[in-house]
């Protein structure tokens, strides 16, 4: 998967890290979207225990026991290069860093192993552009 539109259209099930449980976060009300045009969430949050969204927390992309297409991004851009060494062990097709997430070092990391990556992006507003061109 190489770009956005390849991205989203290919993919059926997105690891949400790190998925909030308040609605007024972007992780949440996102992964909400995203989940009601039909795409699997898989909620990932190191700190909280239960259900989001319907759906099982796992506290890290590991615990995960089924395949990952995206793994969605909310989390310190600073922080980010565990995470895509993470999404890389578990066999994800790509990384998606949020409006605002840009790590170049890690971002290069996960292109050397194969995995699409996406920028300072919304998922949702993609999605949305998408659905308005026609193109999903």
């Amino acid at each position: 998967m190489e770009t956005v539109e390849e991205i989203v259209r290919e993919t059926k099930t997105i690891a949400a890290y790190v998925l909030s449980p308040r609605e007024e976060r972007a992780s949440h009300y996102v992964s909400k979207y995203m989940q009601e045009q039909g795409y699997r969430i898989i909620p990932v949050h190191p700190d909280y225990e239960g259900e989001l969204l319907g759906e099982k927390v796992y506290p890290d992309l590991r615990s995960i026991p089924e395949p990952v297409d995206i793994v969605d991004i909310f989390w310190r851009a600073h922080l980010i290069g565990p995470v895509v060494d993470d999404a890389i062990a578990i066999g994800a097709k790509a990384v998606w860093m949020q409006l605002g997430l840009v790590n170049e070092p890690a971002a290069e990391v996960a292109r050397e192993a194969g995995l699409g990556v996406v920028m300072d992006k919304c998922i949702l507003v993609e999605h949305q552009r998408m659905r308005r061109e026609g193109t999903i």
